[in-house]
C-alpha cells in the first residue's frame, strides 16, 4: 500500500464520522472539490473503488485510528461535531 498524504488521511478520518465531502471542506477550510481530490487520490493509492472502502481498507490496515493525532486543526471559528455549523447556508432569494 502506497502511503497517503495528511490530507488523505483528514478527509479519510471525517468519511469515517460520517461527514460528507462538502462538511469535510468546510471542517478542513478547503472546497468540496479538493476534499474528493484527496479521497480519489486514496482511492487509488489503496486500490479501492469507493471512500467507503478506503475507510475499511484503513482501518484493516490499523492505520485509522491514528489518524486523529496527525489531523491538521479544524478551520477556524468551526468546530467539527456541531450540526449546525456544517449545514449547507440555504439559497439566497
Amino acid at each position: 500500500m502506497k502511503p497517503l498524504t495528511t490530507r488523505e488521511l483528514a478527509c479519510l478520518h471525517w468519511v469515517a464520522l460520517g461527514k460528507t465531502s462538502w462538511e469535510t471542506g468546510v471542517i478542513l477550510g478547503i472546497t468540496e472539490r479538493t476534499v474528493n481530490f484527496h479521497i480519489q487520490n486514496a482511492c487509488r493509492k489503496l486500490q479501492v473503488q469507493s471512500r467507503q472502502a478506503a475507510v475499511t481498507a484503513l482501518m484493516h490496515a490499523g492505520q485509522l485510528s491514528s489518524v486523529s493525532e496527525h489531523l491538521p486543526p479544524p478551520h477556524p471559528g468551526i468546530h467539527p461535531l456541531r450540526e449546525t455549523e456544517t449545514r449547507r447556508p440555504a439559497p439566497s432569494q
